[in-house]
């Protein structure tokens, strides 16, 4: 698994673009720092998708603590949230 920001931020985005395509929206233009749940590209059960998938991809469950929108908002946070909980201890 390559825990490159930038891949993962680009696996971010794909998995948005793929939701977004299923409502018929185009999310290609997706910033990695732009605000997912504000951007209007997927709704609120496209969301509940990306974070599934994201636990699922990257092996980690996410405590409902931490479902926010500093660590989940956008791609790049989402990126460095992973990184941050899978860094040695």
């Amino acid at each position: 698994m390559n825990l490159d920001r930038d891949a993962i931020q680009q696996a971010i985005k794909a998995k948005v673009i793929e939701l977004a395509d299923q409502l018929d929206s185009d999310a290609s233009e997706l910033a990695f720092d732009e605000i997912i749940p504000a951007s209007g590209y997927i709704d609120s059960a496209g969301l509940l998708e990306l974070i599934a998938w994201f636990e699922s991809t990257y092996g980690f469950r996410i405590p409902d603590s931490d479902m926010t929108i500093d660590n989940l908002g956008s791609a790049a946070q989402m990126a460095d949230y992973l990184l941050r909980s899978k860094a040695p201890a």
